[in-house]
């Protein structure tokens, strides 16, 4: 199969759109709070209000992607970014954000969707796999990002002290008050972008495999009679709430326990949350080819459980390296849980795929749940909800029974082959 090289990079940087567009949440919590006064449990409706949007539209998301093809749904999608993005930057209230982020969300879920099909036909089947990866480093490149760009605006808007074209675009649309709402400019812009690239691309033809194929009809009435298929559907949600629990409500802690600026350092430990999580992926490549992928599972969360133990009950020295590293133990979670359930199940993977991809609505429940805990508790006890979660993805570890197992090397010369 021949390579596409301008459709898979255009794949790449739909990847770091998409991560750009769905992590910056956590960094501007703390804003939406004072901005609008509410409560932390209020605030927890925020990336509900986005990653229930995965819960509702993956699935048929599916269905239209075989029924419209794939351009049309990417136009859709980044249309749907578009409309949700312009509406909060002109209308910036909490009412509207919550439609605003569930508009996005819907967006993204589409996104999610179409893109790998997409990247393996335009790559080539035997480039897939290391095509994944390099798309991976895109998506946690832009979650490293765009914590750095939110800090950048809200230092720089309407201070008077930095004067360039975007800075006196920005003091002339966004609020005073409101500095961070910039960022939504930012996203209306590049998914407007993405539109009008995506609309003069000529896609190639793809035909999705047996396992790629989301049917709602016999396979799936199947897979919801294994159990199992239900226990790996909560391993996706319990990781995804993992990682935005994490990911939304660190900030805010610094902040709230001790006094951190939001703005700055806040957002600079989220950034680095996500940029060790992009590195332990290679790492955890590594470790997958001479480890049972369950005995990494298990190791890196325990490692997880202690960090964020550390970074919750430890002192700002402590917490300021704690919480980053448990990005770094959480960044195998997703690729081990979803490989050990696609081994665990003969068929229907595609059916699978999607039900596991509704399992991102995770992201949702577990930061509400953690905010509306916070109203009683305090934020401190509140993310030791988080213990929960995880360790339910360490027991994962312990029952999962795949019918493959991953390869491991039976010598260190075959590590890199």
């Amino acid at each position: 199969m021949k390579s596409n090289t301008f459709i898979v990079i255009l794949i790449f940087f739909i990847f770091f759109v998409i991560s750009f567009l769905s992590n910056i949440l956590g960094p501007i919590i703390p804003d939406i709070l004072n901005s609008f006064d509410l409560s932390i449990g209020l605030a927890g409706f925020l990336p509900f209000a986005f990653f229930v949007s995965y819960g509702v539209a993956s699935i048929p998301s599916g269905v239209l992607v075989e029924k419209y093809h794939e351009k049309r749904i990417l136009l859709l999608a980044f249309s749907l970014a578009f409309v949700g993005a312009l509406l909060f930057a002109f209308i910036p209230t909490f009412a509207v954000a919550l439609l605003s982020l569930f508009i996005i969300g819907i967006g993204m879920a589409m996104l999610q969707v179409v893109i790998n099909p997409l990247l393996r036909v335009a790559g080539g089947d035997t480039n897939f796999a290391f095509n994944s990866v390099l798309a991976q480093l895109f998506f946690g490149g832009a979650s490293f990002l765009s914590p750095m760009l939110y800090s950048y605006f809200v230092i720089n808007v309407h201070s008077g002290k930095t004067s360039n074209f975007i800075i006196e675009i920005m003091n002339k649309i966004v609020p005073q008050s409101l500095k961070w709402v910039s960022l939504y400019w930012v996203f209306a812009l590049v998914a407007l972008l993405m539109v009008l690239i995506i609309k003069m691309v000529k896609f190639p033809e793809v035909e999705l495999k047996e396992d790629e194929r989301i049917d709602t009809g016999k396979s799936f009435s199947e897979l919801l009679k294994n159990k199992y298929v239900l226990l790996f559907f909560l391993g996706i949600f319990a990781y995804v709430g993992t990682e935005q629990g994490i990911a939304n409500w660190t900030s805010k802690f610094l902040q709230v326990y001790h006094g951190v600026d939001p703005a700055t350092l806040g957002a600079s430990i989220i950034s680095y949350f996500w940029g060790l999580l992009t590195i332990g992926c290679f790492l955890g490549l590594i470790l997958l080819k001479i480890f049972d992928s369950r005995w990494v599972l298990i190791i890196f969360t325990v490692g997880a459980i202690i960090s964020l133990l550390i970074g919750l009950f430890g002192s700002l020295q402590l917490a300021l390296i704690a919480f980053p590293l448990t990005g770094f133990f959480a960044s195998v979670m997703w690729s081990i849980i979803v490989s050990l359930a696609l081994n665990s199940v003969k068929n229907h993977h595609g059916t699978f795929s999607g039900i596991l991809c509704t399992g991102i609505a995770g992201g949702a429940f577990v930061p509400l749940i953690i905010g509306g805990l916070g109203e009683i508790f305090g934020l401190r006890l509140a993310m030791l909800f988080l213990l929960i979660t995880l360790g339910y993805i360490l027991s994962i570890g312990i029952w999962a029974k795949p019918l493959v197992t991953n390869a491991t090397i039976k010598s260190w010369k075959e590590l890199f082959q």
